[in-house]
């Protein structure tokens, strides 16, 4: 297996590893992304959501019972989906995105893209249909409506895009299977029980090359000033950032100064 850098190094005719997040990072916020790829400065790290992890881990579980026996799960049959889990057996490395992932070489950047994908179904006509397994727990019904969600589906839009580069005829519409806890049950009794709903979603990958090619020439320059978030507004960790070396910088002259006063 290739090794690939850590950080990207213009000088450099090996092919950069960049993964499906950093292509979101870079819509998110270019200087972020600078940072991250070309000097090695990541963004401080949230835990990670481990009960989501666990309904993720056990949603595949239940979808591969249905995918060694090639039958409708009963979720879709609800749903009156005609769709079945892929049978393949790639699939496992698809969905390990640290090690490789669904990966393509871009010759146009030279640069390695992977990601991750969670499942993989197919539809009577052989085609591929992108999934996305998501958890919450809220009152009110899950959808994907809200502005930060916009993320989710630029995330099915890269992996879209990711299979189409591998040769496969993907459709446009993809699934993210949202489960949402319930907070209306009389106690927790060592268990919680979920609202599962499908929601369909149409994808546009169109964006994607471009974006990536972008990326590279951003990688390749200088750094990026203190630009804007994609949701709109300042980047909340430029804007951080740059408030926290102002006021770093006005200490310390205030220090100088009275030092001098003091001479």
């Amino acid at each position: 297996m290739a090794r690939f850098s850590k950080t990207f190094d213009p000088s450099s005719d090996e092919p950069f590893r960049v993964s499906r997040s950093k292509i979101d990072l870079f819509v998110e916020c270019p200087r972020c992304a600078y940072l991250d790829l070309r000097l090695g400065v990541k963004r401080p790290e949230f835990p990670s959501f481990t009960l989501n992890n666990a309904v993720d881990e056990l949603m595949k579980k239940e979808f591969d019972i249905h995918r060694a026996e090639q039958s409708l799960h009963p979720l879709l049959e609800n749903y009156k989906l005609k769709l079945k889990p892929l049978q393949d057996e790639r699939l496992e490395e698809w969905r390990d995105a640290l090690r490789r992932g669904i990966a393509v070489h871009h010759a146009p950047t030279n640069l390695y893209v992977r990601g991750g994908v969670d499942d993989v179904w197919v539809d009577g006509d052989g085609k591929l249909i992108v999934v996305d397994y998501k958890a919450t727990a809220k009152q009110s019904d899950v959808t994907l409506d809200a502005d930060w969600q916009i993320a989710y589906k630029r995330q099915m839009e890269v992996y879209q895009w990711l299979l189409r580069q591998n040769d496969f005829e993907v459709s446009d519409t993809g699934y993210f299977v949202y489960a949402n806890g319930r907070l209306d049950l009389d106690g927790f009794h060592n268990k919680v029980e979920f609202f599962t709903k499908v929601i369909p979603y149409t994808g546009d990958d169109s964006w994607v090359d471009p974006t990536i090619k972008k990326m590279k020439k951003c990688m390749e320059n200088e750094m990026p000033a203190v630009g804007k978030a994609a949701m709109g507004g300042d980047c909340d960790y430029c804007a951080y950032a740059k408030a926290r070396t102002d006021l770093t910088l006005k200490h310390v002259q205030k220090n100088q100064k009275a030092i001098k006063s003091k001479v």
